[in-house]
């Protein structure tokens, strides 16, 4: 078995995506790190191996145990263990809970963004033990924030995501394996400019919400017209990387209309919603 001596090892889910590919970006670079990125996304991952040294590309699809047990073989043909686990995997979703296809929805998001990392956290577990290394879960700002219309099965995915981290660490502590989770907000990825698409599709198919999402429309614009630079999310998971006790969580550019609402009671909050089609336009 070929072992590499100097740099560590790092797994990092969902590595072709916005913020995923921006955290391998600057893992690899930096010489530290050998980084075997997992995604379904093959040409993405092709890409990233071409430009960036310290790269072994991973097929994985997160949402099948069986694809994450073949990327586990692959792996262990390099290497018997793994210093740290990134888990990036993720989608969202501009939907409703109530109009078009809200089981199917949910299925799909909670598939990738909760049990996917179930997955992967669980097939890959005694590689991190040897190593007594690090699992950092990427939730969102939506985890811990009050829960916003539309954005239901996102939602139940991250708060999933939180109460999954927590009892996770809970446990790998007794291991000598630390547990970290991320909280970003809105960055400047595909996922997050696919929303205005989402959302266009649902007020343009709804029967019950077109007054109340047109003054949600302006909001929305604000959010994904402040969002971060990906770059700025990676320095984040690096330093977690990098550091000898880092902290339980890390929050980053959670956006300012949302950290407001949180200055509100939930009836507060309710009200506020309530009287948003009040305002639209007829």
């Amino acid at each position: 078995m070929a072992e590499r001596n100097i740099m560590k090892n790092v797994l990092l889910t969902g590595a072709a995506g916005g913020l995923g590919s921006s955290v391998v970006t600057l893992l690899a670079t930096r010489g530290k790190w050998h980084v075997y990125a997992a995604d379904i996304d093959m040409a993405g991952l092709d890409a990233l191996a071409t430009n960036l040294p310290n790269i072994t590309p991973i097929h994985m699809d997160v949402t099948d145990v069986e694809s994450v047990r073949a990327a586990r073989k692959e792996i262990q043909h390099h290497t018997d263990h793994l210093d740290a686990i990134v888990n990036m995997a993720g989608l969202s979703a501009f939907a409703s809970l109530i109009e078009g296809t809200p089981i199917e929805d949910c299925e799909r998001i909670v598939q990738v963004n909760a049990l996917g990392m179930v997955r992967v956290n669980a097939t890959f577990f005694d590689m991190v033990e040897k190593a007594k290394g690090i699992i950092v879960n990427t939730s969102s700002s939506t985890g811990w924030m009050t829960a916003q219309p539309f954005a239901g099965a996102y939602t139940m995915s991250k708060k999933a995501v939180e109460g999954y981290n927590d009892s996770l660490r809970r446990e790998a502590m007794y291991c000598g394996v630390r547990v970290v989770k991320v909280e970003p907000g809105s960055y400047a990825t595909d996922l997050t400019r696919n929303l205005r698409t989402d959302f266009d599709r649902v007020y343009t198919n709804t029967t019950r919400f077109k007054k109340a999402l047109s003054t949600m429309r302006p909001m929305m614009d604000s959010t994904l017209e402040n969002s971060g630079d990906p770059r700025e999310l990676a320095e984040v998971v690096v330093k977690i990387l990098d550091t000898k006790h880092p902290r339980l969580r890390y929050r980053k550019n959670s956006g300012a209309a949302l950290l407001a609402l949180e200055m509100f009671p939930e009836k507060m909050v309710d009200l506020i919603y309530r009287l948003l089609p009040l305002m639209a336009r007829n």
